[in-house]
């Protein structure tokens, strides 16, 4: 596995690290706690250091499966970014098949409350990373999120302060690393071989201010794994029957065929390693966060990390 430093002030991770939404319980599909478990300590084998989770991940589940880890391996070779500011306290994992009435609240009081709670499930005194969790851009516009994440980093309840940018608004949202940016220390970015809105402005500006990058969805909720076809259909409980539908499959299989050269280039690498190792070669990132349910995929994926970026000459554009 090879570590990078997360920007001029984050911790030093992996630069495969493991994204924790799937073993939730919610918006999966079907999970199995001590399967999620053998996947947790999969990944601290393969030397994976770096685990992003979110209150809402299951409702607090996916937090209180890495207190475990935490607990049965020790906190020193474990680094932890959460989120917070979609409200779920008053939502149950049984309404509308896990969705539940979630509301965007960024309020300070809210914040500070939230995060209150994060270090109750994980069971730590100080929070590695918090993330403001894709917020909206009027959210983005108040002071009050913000000054949370200040307040916060000055009582020590988080040692780093993270702002999550909404899927699809990487241009519009840009401007607010020029307003932060001596509170920001990460940013968390929707990029991907097929979805690369974030080269336009927003990783010049992070790499302007020193920001670490973390990178998600970094193989499409799987679509870069090859594993779908055009007819794939995914159950009510699984969030990809939204993200994945049979109209948004085919503008990626349209798009899979401009990057198709790229993968032929590694023939004795997946798809998803290739894919892995694209999100790592910008050099406004530093670590991406692919989700796994299983030991087997944990292992698939650490193994980009040993392989590392790719040469930028290699790597196709989608126009």
């Amino acid at each position: 596995m090879q570590y990078i430093q997360l920007g001029k002030r984050g911790p030093r991770v992996s630069r495969i690290g493991f994204g924790a939404w799937a073993i939730g319980g919610a918006n999966w599909g079907k999970t199995d706690d001590e399967t999620s478990l053998k996947a947790l300590h999969q990944a601290v084998d393969c030397g994976v250091n770096f685990f992003d989770t979110a209150d809402v991940y299951g409702w607090g589940h996916s937090e209180e499966l890495i207190a475990r880890l935490i607990r049965e391996r020790g906190k020193d070779n474990i680094i932890v970014a959460t989120k917070a500011g979609n409200d779920f306290y008053n939502a149950t994992p049984e309404d509308d098949h896990g969705y539940g009435p979630i509301r965007q609240t960024y309020s300070k009081e809210y914040i500070l409350f939230a995060a209150e709670q994060s270090l109750k499930r994980l069971g730590v005194e100080a929070l590695d990373i918090l993330q403001l969790h894709s917020p909206d851009t009027d959210k983005l516009e108040m002071e009050e999120p913000w000054e949370a994440l200040a307040q916060l980093k000055r009582e020590g309840k988080i040692l780093h302060a993270g702002w999550s940018v909404q899927s699809f608004k990487e241009t519009e949202q840009a401007h607010f690393l020029d307003r932060h940016h001596d509170l920001i220390d990460v940013i968390q970015v929707r990029y991907n071989l097929l979805e690369r809105e974030a080269e336009k402005e927003l990783f010049p500006k992070a790499q302007k201010y020193g920001i670490g990058v973390i990178v998600r969805i970094p193989l499409l909720f799987g679509f870069l794994t090859g594993k779908f076809t055009p007819e794939t259909r995914f159950s009510d409980d699984d969030h990809r029957r939204m993200n994945l539908s049979p109209e948004k499959m085919r503008e990626y299989f349209n798009r899979l065929e401009k990057v198709k050269p790229l993968f032929d280039s590694f023939p004795n690498q997946s798809m998803a390693q290739v894919s892995l190792r694209f999100c790592i070669s910008h050099p406004a990132t530093h670590t991406v966060i692919p989700g796994a349910k299983t030991p087997q995929q944990v292992q698939e994926n650490c193994a980009a990390g040993d392989l590392g970026p790719i040469p930028p000459e290699w790597i196709p554009s989608l126009d």
